[in-house]
Order: C-alpha cells, then sequence, then structure tokens
C-alpha cells in the first residue's frame, strides 16, 4: 500500500514537474520601447499590468529613453536583432521606420483597414498603405491654449475666444522692468515646441492660406496669407509693444509652469504634468478663432507598431499587446493618466468626455483640425525655427525669409518623395 502510494505521489511530482514545465515553455516575453515622459510611463505601466493580468503567459518590459536618444537607440537595436517587440513612434517618422525596415505591417485579420477606418478618427489613415495598416495610436492630441487663472484675474480679463482677444488679454497680462525688460509674458512663443504647428496648421489657415498642396507634397504658404501669418505670430515678440519674448525661460512651457507666462499653447499630452505641477492654477480653452469666427487646429499622435525583430511566438504575442493597447479600455486610462485624447470617437466623443472643462476643448478641436503628412518632422521643424531667427536676430524682412524657407522646405520634399 505504502508502496502504491508512494508510486501514485511519483507520477504527481512528475504530471506537476511536466505541467510546470510546459508552463514555463510557453511563456513569452517582450519588450515595449518608448520615450520618456513622466505621464506617459505611469499610464504604460497600467496599461502592462492589466494586460499581464489577463495574459498570464506573457510578460510586458518596458523600456524607455530620454526624448533626444530616443531615435538612435531603436535604430541601432532593431537591425542588431535586439531592443522593442512593440515600439512607439511619432506618427510623423513612420515613413523613415518602414524604410529603414525597423517595423513590418499589422496583421490584416486582426487589424482589417476597414475596422481601423470605422472605428477610429478620420487622422489615423495616414498610418495606411493599401491593405494593411503599419501602426496605431492609443491616443491622439491636438492644440488648446492655457491660461494662467491668477494671472488673469490680477489682470482683470477673461480667457479670450479670438485672437484679437488674446492679445488684448496678453498686453494686460505683460509685464517689464523699469529697464524695459520683459519679466512675464502675456504669451508664450517658440517654433521650437508646438508654435510651428499653430502657425503652419492653424494661423496660416485662419489668414485664407493652406499650407500645403498635393497631399502635403507641395509647399503653399508662401503667400499672402502664410506672410500675414508670420507678421502676426513675429509681431507678438518684435511689435512695437510686445507681449512675449523668444526664448523666455528658454522653454515656452517652462515659463507657463513657473507661473511666468498668462497664456501658453500647447498639446493635451501637456495636462498630466501641470496636473502635478504646485501651486499653478490653470484652465484651458479651445484655440482662439479670427474675428469672423474662422477656427483651425492641428492634431498629431505617437503610434505603437510591431518590429521585425518580433518573429514567432513573440509576434503572436505583441499582437496580442497592440489589440489591447488600442482598445477603449486602454484609451480611456490613456486620457485619465496622461490627458491625451483617445484615438476612437466611441471613448472621446461621449459626453462625460466631449464636455469636460479640461479635455472638451481639445477633444472638441478635432473637430476641425488638420494633420501633417511630414516627410523629416524634425527637419521641416527646424526650417520653421530658422524662419523666425532670420528675422529676429538678423533682421530679415518677414517676406524674405519665408520665401527662404518656402523653398527649402520644397527641395526637403522633393528630395525625400524623389528615393521614396
Amino acid at each position: 500500500m505504502i508502496s502504491n502510494k508512494l508510486k501514485a505521489m511519483s507520477l504527481a511530482a512528475v504530471t506537476s514537474s511536466a505541467a510546470l514545465f510546459a508552463s514555463s515553455a510557453q511563456a513569452v516575453e517582450i519588450e515595449y520601447w518608448q520615450y520618456f515622459f513622466d505621464a506617459r510611463v505611469t499610464a504604460m505601466e497600467q496599461l502592462i499590468e492589466n494586460f499581464e493580468a489577463a495574459n498570464p503567459d506573457i510578460t510586458v518590459t518596458m523600456t524607455h529613453f530620454p526624448y533626444a536618444d530616443y531615435r538612435t537607440k531603436v535604430a541601432a537595436a532593431i537591425p542588431a536583432g535586439e531592443g522593442p517587440d512593440v515600439v512607439q513612434l511619432f506618427y510623423g517618422w513612420l515613413n523613415d521606420y518602414v524604410a529603414a525596415d525597423l517595423i513590418q505591417p499589422l496583421p490584416a485579420d486582426t487589424f482589417s483597414t476597414a475596422m481601423v477606418d470605422e472605428e477610429f478618427f478620420p487622422m489615423v489613415q495616414a498610418m495606411k498603405d493599401g491593405d494593411n495598416y503599419w501602426a496605431l495610436p492609443t491616443a491622439v492630441r491636438s492644440l488648446a491654449l492655457f491660461y494662467n487663472e491668477r494671472l488673469l484675474e490680477e489682470a482683470g480679463v477673461e480667457p479670450p475666444t479670438t485672437l484679437d482677444e488674446m492679445v488684448a488679454a496678453a498686453r494686460a497680462m505683460t509685464k517689464k522692468d523699469g529697464a524695459g525688460n520683459i519679466t512675464q509674458v502675456g504669451m508664450t512663443a517658440g517654433m521650437t515646441a508646438q508654435d510651428h504647428h499653430w502657425w503652419r496648421e492653424v494661423l496660416v489657415r485662419q489668414m485664407g492660406g493652406e499650407p500645403y498642396l498635393d497631399n502635403y507634397k507641395t509647399v503653399n504658404y508662401n503667400t499672402e496669407a502664410g506672410q500675414k501669418a508670420l507678421d502676426f505670430y513675429v509681431n507678438m515678440a518684435e511689435g512695437d509693444d510686445p507681449i512675449t519674448a523668444f526664448g523666455f525661460m528658454d522653454e515656452p512651457q517652462a515659463a507657463f509652469k513657473a507661473g511666468r507666462a498668462g497664456m501658453h499653447i500647447d498639446g493635451s499630452f501637456r495636462i498630466g504634468s501641470l496636473n502635478k505641477t504646485r501651486g499653478l492654477k490653470w484652465g484651458v480653452t479651445e484655440l482662439p478663432a479670427t474675428s469672423d469666427g474662422t477656427r483651425s487646429n492641428y492634431s498629431s499622435y505617437w503610434v505603437n507598431a510591431i518590429t521585425t525583430k518580433a518573429e514567432g511566438e513573440k509576434y503572436d504575442a505583441a499582437v496580442k499587446f497592440m489589440e489591447y493597447v488600442t482598445s477603449d479600455e486602454a484609451m480611456q486610462i490613456w486620457l485619465d493618466v496622461v490627458g491625451e485624447l483617445p484615438a476612437k470617437p466611441s471613448v472621446g466623443m461621449t459626453e462625460a468626455n466631449a464636455n469636460d472643462d479640461t479635455f472638451g476643448p481639445f477633444i472638441r478641436g478635432l473637430a476641425y483640425a488638420n494633420t501633417t503628412k511630414f516627410a523629416n518632422e524634425s527637419g521641416q521643424r527646424q526650417l520653421m525655427v530658422e524662419m523666425v531667427e532670420r528675422i529676429t536676430l538678423e533682421g530679415m524682412s518677414a517676406a524674405d525669409s519665408l520665401a527662404i524657407a518656402a523653398e527649402a522646405e520644397q527641395k526637403l520634399l522633393d528630395d525625400y518623395y524623389a528615393s521614396n
């Protein structure tokens, strides 16, 4: 009898060991990479925890890098068979990632073009090529006008609804020292932040122009509308009664967070960090319209994609992870933690979200937003920076600097599309 019991125990031990081995053999670990932004990391940690709870056979390891190093790290790791299985990238980098063979198309049986076209906001269709999507976002962004409640109240002005009201409110909040140096700006300014989007897709359109033609392959802002937009922007700092200063406190968002700026145009992703800024009372409203009610906005997004490193069981796990991070649940979590807008109307356009005091202005802005299709996002942004610097540092006329920028950007676009 003891012998039979020992045999049974031995058999159970073998069975248990086999089961443990099988479970271990089935466990898959995948890597996820994104750039470091505190709120984004917090949100992704929560998504990974939820995903692993629902998929105990899959472990997701997250790695993040400073923004300045991110693209270099990704470009070096994947060709070497290392790094992420799922990677986050800015939508404007998609062409570069495809050309460098860093990512692979999403499986059409899981992410059919018909399904994505129906369920997501239209701007994500820039990620589509033929019968496949290459990447998809958890969230999208738009711009809005942040304002410092204390400074507005102190100046006796209301949150503006038009560009004229914005300038007047900014003037009332601008402060100078005895030597005439600006110590507090009414409005932030800087093409290195979000202003190049505001100028390109908002101000140019509000002045009656269209920044690009031919699906963003032809520059079209070297026009009367483009010059009006540039004059308006530069005169905020260079006019007879300036309401801002380029380079004030180095970064526009830093000046606003420090309480030294009355208003600041930024993306919805800024909400998370502003919520953590102690002592700052702020509000947000839609981007100011023209006096005749013309509105425009800019929408962008970061996407997730499956890398060419992911194969076999890692590929299957990566597909499952992509399904979760593009789910309604994940989008609501991302909105709550990061402040970026859901990529699906089913989440973004709920009554609670669309009318929210904080998120609502951004969500409503999606209705009239345009998405720039970049060939080289960083290169095209730098041309806008140089356009303003030629005026402010070299004394060049706005018309001449605008013409130089347009010519340089057209060459950049021509060179890119000739080789792609």
